[in-house]
C-alpha cells in the first residue's frame, strides 16, 4: 500500500476486463445427461486473486493488474487495494489516479481501514485531482476510527499541522499515542519529537529518547538520526561525540550497524 512519510502524509499498505477463460479451473462440472457439452466452473474471485499474486511476485505486472480488476469486480476486497496500488503506482499501467482512487473507495465502502487511508491520502496530495484537506481529514478519522495505525498517524499530522483543523496539539498528541500503540514506528518519532520540545505536552527528554529507541527498534532512520541529537548536545543523556556519530552512522546505513 501507499506509505505517508513525515511530515505529510503519502499511506500506503498499490482497467482493464480480463477473458475469464484464462482464470478458468482446471477441472469441469458435467451435467448428468447423455447429451450437450461440459460445462466448465469458472474460478471464484479468491483462486483469480490468488493467481493475480503469483503473477505479481512473478513481475507480470500487466496480466497481475487484469486479475486482480476481475476479483476486484467480483468483490474481493483484498484484489480491490491491489488494483488501486497498482493504479496509482503506474505496475502494469500508465498511473491512473482516478482508477485508484475508485478501487479504494470500493474498498473503504467495505470497510478497509487502509483503503480509507489511501482514499485521504490521494485527497491530502491532490493525486489527479485538486487537494482536498476536508475530504482527507475525513477519511483519516475514518481509518483511524476503523483501527489503522497509518490512518491515526497521519490524523495525529492534521491537527499538527492545523490542515483543515485549528492546530491541536493535544489532539495531535493522542493520535501519536494511539498509533504508537500499534507500533506505527512514525507516531513513535512524532511524539519524541514533541517531548523533545515541548510541544502539546511539557518538555521531557528522558520521554523523547524512549519514543525514539522504540522507533529505531522498528527500522526508523530518522528515530535513528534523532538519538544521535540527543547525544550530540547532551539532551537527557550526557553529551557523546561518539555516541552520536554511531548513531548517525546507523541511521545513514539504514540501520545495519550493532547498536
Amino acid at each position: 500500500m501507499l506509505t505517508p512519510e513525515t511530515p505529510s502524509p503519502a499511506c500506503a499498505s498499490c482497467l482493464k476486463v480480463i477473458r475469464f477463460a484464462f482464470f478458468i479451473l482446471s477441472t469441469s462440472a458435467f451435467a448428468q445427461q447423455n447429451s450437450g457439452p461440459p460445462v466448465q466452473a469458472k474460478a471464484d474471485d479468491k483462486s483469480i486473486f490468488q493467481r493475480g499474486m503469483e503473477m505479481y511476485q512473478s513481475k507480470n505486472f500487466v496480466n497481475a493488474l487484469r486479475a486482480f480488476t476481475e476479483a476486484a469486480t467480483a468483490g474481493n476486497v483484498d484484489a480491490m487495494m491491489y488494483a488501486g496500488t497498482m493504479n496509482a503506482n503506474g505496475e502494469g499501467t500508465t498511473v491512473n489516479y482516478h482508477e485508484a482512487l475508485t478501487w479504494f473507495r470500493k474498498a473503504a465502502d467495505k470497510g478497509d481501514g487502509q483503503a480509507m487511508c489511501d482514499l485521504a491520502i490521494i485527497y491530502y496530495r491532490g493525486l489527479g485531482i485538486p487537494v482536498q484537506y476536508f475530504e482527507a481529514l475525513r477519511w483519516f478519522r475514518s481509518s483511524a476510527s476503523a483501527g489503522n495505525t497509518q490512518g491515526m498517524f497521519n490524523l495525529g499530522l492534521m491537527y499538527q499541522g492545523g490542515l483543515s483543523v485549528p492546530v491541536n496539539l493535544k489532539e495531535a498528541l493522542r493520535w501519536f499515542n494511539a498509533a504508537a500503540s500499534g507500533d506505527n514506528d512514525l507516531a513513535m518519532n512524532s511524539l519524541g519529537v514533541m517531548y523533545q520540545k515541548g510541544q502539546g505536552v511539557d518538555e521531557d527528554y528522558a520521554e523523547a529518547m524512549k519514543w525514539f529507541r522504540a522507533a529505531a527498534d522498528l527500522g526508523n532512520r530518522v528515530a535513528m538520526d534523532n538519538i544521535g541529537t540527543m547525544y550530540e548536545q547532551g539532551l537527557g543523556v550526557p553529551k557523546d561525540l561518539d555516541e552520536a556519530k554511531k548513531w548517525r552512522a546507523k541511521a545513514a546505513d539504514g540501520g545495519g550497524l550493532e547498536q
